[in-house]
């Protein structure tokens, strides 16, 4: 059976079909037009630069950790070299042949009977075979206990102990890419016996084990079984699309899709079908097609009362979605009188973090009563590489002028009041600031910083926005903000993008630090607080009743 392109005939076969740990975790429509040669010349978004930026370090990385384990193990560790997938497969089956402890960059041999191929970062010799460990720039645990580690020194299952002061952050993509591992390891018969899968974090110190055989999943699954039934559906689609047969997965829109390079080919369908996922994405547009609703002109004529498989009283608010989408208006008010908490004194807050490293920015603006102090933009920064304990004093620095400006304020028998922009970012830096560096000059303690975001002082203006406001195009600052006449000075203002601006900033990589990179993250970061700044205002003015009322529909 073939697919024709043109005038160009492909063959193709389900045992040509082979497919990398990647897809159980990606969109099953995805995966079908990755497969298709219908679509090989199909227009594809380009990758974002943030995207491109976090895959470069993420590479950099685990070139970092191969070369420590280099540095550690000697003669018991070796790297498999660059070369085709075929000669890398070798030289890595060759490598565990001859019983080499530590082996990076492997490459697996191809499983085509089970349609499965793949490298992993890492593999460790084990009792009687060998285990998988991935080397992953993200965190893998959090305070607590529980977590099952070893140190880098000694990367085996064999030297590890339970820490009581770390527990597992959930990761399931890391256990589900940990599976497949064991599954072609299992397949050239030198997969150890026990089931485990390790992952080396962004702090490269030590391994996590992952019992990929205990029921942690929900419904009682192992985090192989949930591997094995998502592969077998992932291949199923990927041959089906190969062979020309009829499509398993059709599109439909979810949050992955906004960094998909295949969103320019499903958009374009969606929108020809005036899909109900344009409005409900994910399970909930599933559940609304079962019972025949696949349009938004279908979901805009449902009844707010009808019966439906969503979450109680959530009905009403999709069908409003629907009818506001259909005449493309970008707000519509929940509320007839829109409120925000306001103060004598306001301070707007907007962090800026780099992945996982830390926060290395704390910008504000100060407005309302005179305090003595200039009104408008602060910016507590380091420009050290992070991680870096020059942060503890940037926030320190952050902490003290916030709190001293919430003092003044009582001093003076006025009221305060600070703001965000969703505050999960904010307060997460904030604790994890106070927690890691605890006991330095000026860094406050945990609980005063948990004092201060469970006080009514501490407004998210996401949530006032979420809570009065149906947003059929989303939420974001980047989408609120010109509703309420606010633009960026920058035109690639975007967090993806100061993450790549941040690099320049400071110089990673070895690169010279560039003092213009500073002074584009600094003019955005205020253009930030100064959008949640034109939020406020406008949400407080008479100008947001022009918003037209969820009974204008």
């Amino acid at each position: 059976m073939g697919a024709t392109v043109g005038a160009t005939t492909y063959a193709a076969r389900v045992e040509d079909v082979l497919l990398d740990a990647g897809v159980v975790t990606r969109c099953r429509r995805r995966v079908h037009l990755e497969h298709d040669p219908a679509m090989r010349d199909a227009e594809k978004a380009p990758l974002d630069p943030g995207v491109e930026q976090r895959i470069a370090d993420a590479t950099e990385h685990r070139r970092s950790v191969a070369r420590r384990l280099g540095e550690l193990h000697g003669a018991e560790w070796t790297e498999i070299p660059r070369g085709t997938p075929a000669q890398r497969a070798e030289a890595t089956l060759a490598a565990m042949r001859d019983g080499i402890r530590y082996i990076s960059h492997a490459h697996l041999p191809n499983d085509p009977d089970a349609g499965r191929r793949g490298t992993v970062d890492l593999l460790v010799r084990s009792e009687d075979g060998y285990t998988p460990v991935l080397v992953v720039r993200h965190k893998i645990t959090d305070p607590g206990c529980g977590a099952r580690v070893s140190s880098i020194g000694r990367p085996v299952p064999e030297t590890s102990w339970i820490d009581q002061s770390r527990k597992v952050r959930p990761q399931p993509r890391d256990q589900l890419r940990l599976a497949h591992a064991v599954r072609l390891l299992e397949a050239c018969g030198m997969s150890a016996s026990h089931g485990i899968g390790g992952v080396i974090g962004v702090d490269a110190e030590w391994v996590l084990w992952h019992d990929l055989e205990k029921a942690t999943w929900p419904g009682g699954r192992t985090a192989l079984s949930e591997y094995d039934a998502r592969f077998a559906d992932r291949l199923a689609i990927a041959s089906a699309a190969a062979t020309g047969a009829e499509p398993l997965a059709r599109p439909s829109r979810i949050n992955e899709c906004k960094g998909c390079p295949w969103w320019p080919t499903c958009e374009l369908q969606l929108r020809d079908s005036r899909d109900v996922s344009l409005v409900v994405r994910g399970e909930d547009a599933v559940a609304l097609r079962d019972i025949g609703v696949a349009t938004v002109d279908e979901l805009a004529e449902l009844p707010p009362d009808a019966d439906s498989p969503l979450a109680p009283g959530r009905t009403a608010d999709v069908v409003l979605l629907a009818k506001a989408w259909l005449r493309r208006l970008p707000l519509v008010r929940r509320v007839r009188r829109v409120r925000v908490p306001r103060a004598d004194v306001e301070v707007d807050v907007d962090m800026e973090s780099y992945a996982d490293a830390g926060a290395y920015l704390w910008g504000c603006w100060l407005s309302g009563a005179d305090l003595g102090e200039a009104p408008g933009y602060r910016a507590f920064v380091s420009w050290d590489p992070l991680p870096s304990d020059d942060e503890a004093r940037s926030f320190a620095e952050f902490w003290a002028w916030f709190t001293g400006i919430r003092r003044s304020a009582r001093e003076r028998g006025l009221t305060f009041r600070a703001y965000c922009y969703n505050e999960l970012a904010e307060n997460r830096w904030m604790l994890a600031s106070a927690e890691r560096f605890a006991g330095k000059p000026g860094v406050p303690p945990v609980s005063e910083v948990r004092e201060f975001i469970s006080s009514d002082e501490w407004v998210d203006l996401f949530a006032s926005v979420r809570d009065q406001f149906l947003c059929p195009n989303g939420k974001g600052l980047k989408v609120i903000a010109p509703c309420a006449g606010f633009g960026w000075r920058d035109p690639e203002a975007s967090g993806e993008n100061s993450m790549r601006w941040y690099r320049d900033a400071v110089g990673l990589g070895g690169a010279a630090p560039d003092p213009s990179q500073r002074d584009r993250i600094l003019r955005y970061n205020e253009d930030d607080v100064r959008a949640t700044l034109a939020i406020r205002h406008w949400m407080t003015s008479e100008a947001v009743q022009e918003v037209p009322h969820t009974a204008d529909l």
